[in-house]
């Protein structure tokens, strides 16, 4: 029983160590890129959010 687990964790560690080995640091170009969609994402959510808090306060007429 011990060994399947063993077996998992050995397993991980070489696909971590795989994955690690082919990754990159990204551009200043990719960065502010991500990172843009990030906070347009935020945005959007937020503005999801307000809004249903909003009609909650219409349709319930309580505060919050």
């Amino acid at each position: 029983m011990s060994g399947n687990y063993v077996e998992k964790i050995k397993n991980f560690l070489s696909e971590s160590r795989r994955v690690l080995l082919v990754t990159r640091k990204p551009s200043w170009k990719e960065y502010k890129l991500a990172a843009k969609i990030t906070g347009l994402g935020m945005i959007i959510i937020g503005t999801i959010g307000l809004l249903i808090t909003m009609i909650g306060y219409l349709v319930m007429g309580t505060g919050l």
